[in-house]
């Protein structure tokens, strides 16, 4: 197909090159932050249950706990430790089967079978949710649900707690991309039983690694609590039924996947700057969003009326264009400073199923593995400006429009 290149980005590529924002730093830490680990630093006091009470890992929780709406908070060291500590706190018998979308990170997944269960994969959509109809089959064969809320695209909530509700399965919300989203102004990660978050660099709240989960049940957090390792009577110091925790108490294995006074450190003063982040990660997915979808090879989702997101990168999927055409999309916008990941154009992708080999065979999942192979993601941190992101809008259009050029 023959195509003539948009005049205005033409010009600014026959003589020069855009240059490309950087999307791959994340914001600076709070300067209250660096005074708080120098602080630690100082006296060495970095594990959480050292302090008798208020330890910076203590009140993270009580302040996120606050922040969601939930009762319940307990910070881990990752969100695939609290996907797992979810699991175990069910107390779901060996092989249980769970249910995951077959489009996520290779680490539920895994969480999964760490947990000693069986993950069962349902079909997702073109606009990377949950099939319903595919997972309103396979519901009376499991025994738990991840809902994971990929990329910060929340699946039909309703939908799926209606389900499960009538199923009597329970339901853990997957939500590390999602956090400041809402469903019917509702926190995403307080609709199922818990709800599990991320604080890796790659996240709204960076700490490099870490980890929180939240629950409106008290008898699940105690489990889960003495499992992620408050051994002998550390789990005093946790604010939760003391009923609770006695009925567990050497009961349970210890897993130790505690968060350290460090980490929560460096998450807590970030928790002011949520709203910002969300207000203007939002602003910038939606300006980018507008300019691609205006383009005939760009199609951009659209998110559910009862959603309100909290992007920090944008995924938009290609339409017709065909594998060589993509390798040169990529291409192309590699050489202008943007990374394009298309998540099923790769051999090691880890949110491509197929490429989960410690599942054994690879299930049939036609619809989803169709969306993957031409579905694309790129980082907008909510630090861009619009003119940042208005130089990516460009290379992206620049580069699709010369990769289907004749």
């Amino acid at each position: 197909m023959q195509v003539k290149l948009d005049v205005r980005i033409a010009e600014k590529m026959r003589d020069t090159i855009i240059e490309a924002p950087n999307v791959y730093d994340a914001e600076p830490i709070p300067a209250g932050a660096m005074e708080e680990v120098a602080r630690l630093l100082a006296t060495g006091d970095l594990f959480r249950y050292t302090a008798t009470d208020n330890s910076p890992v203590a009140l993270l929780e009580t302040e996120f706990a606050e922040l969601l709406g939930a009762r319940y908070a307990l910070a881990v060291s990752s969100c695939s430790a609290a996907l797992f500590l979810s699991l175990k706190a069910l107390d779901l018998p060996r092989d249980a089967r769970v249910m995951i979308p077959a489009f996520t990170f290779a680490a539920v997944p895994s969480a999964v079978i760490h947990a000693g269960c069986m993950p069962v994969l349902c079909e997702c959509g073109d606009d990377y949710r949950i099939n319903l109809d595919d997972f309103a089959a396979r519901l009376p064969d499991v025994q738990a649900v991840i809902i994971s809320h990929m990329r910060g695209h929340t699946s039909d909530m309703d939908a799926i707690m209606s389900l499960c509700q009538a199923a009597g399965t329970p339901v853990v919300e997957d939500a590390a991309h999602s956090l400041g989203t809402t469903w019917r102004d509702r926190n995403i990660g307080t609709i199922g039983a818990i709800g599990c978050f991320s604080f890796q660099s790659y996240k709204l709240i960076n700490a490099g690694e870490g980890g929180i989960m939240i629950s409106d049940d008290p008898d699940l957090i105690a489990r889960a609590v003495i499992m992620s390792g408050a051994y002998e009577h550390n789990w005093k110091k946790h604010p939760v039924l003391q009923k609770s925790f006695a009925r567990w108490q050497n009961q349970l294995p210890l897993y130790n996947l505690r968060l350290n006074n460090l980490s929560a450190a460096v998450i807590r003063p970030q928790l002011a700057e949520l709203p910002r982040r969300v207000r203007d990660g939002r602003a910038n997915h939606d300006r980018v969003a507008a300019a691609l979808h205006a383009m005939p090879w760009f199609d951009v989702p659209q998110k559910l009326a009862p959603e309100q997101r909290a992007p920090d990168s944008i995924q938009f999927n290609l339409v017709n264009v065909d594998a060589g055409q993509t390798a040169r999309f990529v291409s192309f916008a590699a050489e202008q400073g943007i990374k394009v990941q298309v998540f099923g154009q790769s051999t090691d992708n880890a949110r491509a199923f197929w490429n989960w080999g410690f599942l054994g065979d690879t299930p049939d999942l036609p619809q989803t593995r169709a969306m993957l192979m031409r579905a694309c993601d790129v980082r907008l941190p909510a630090r861009l400006t619009s003119s940042d992101c208005d130089r990516v809008s460009d290379i992206l259009i620049a580069a699709v429009q010369d990769a289907v050029a004749d």
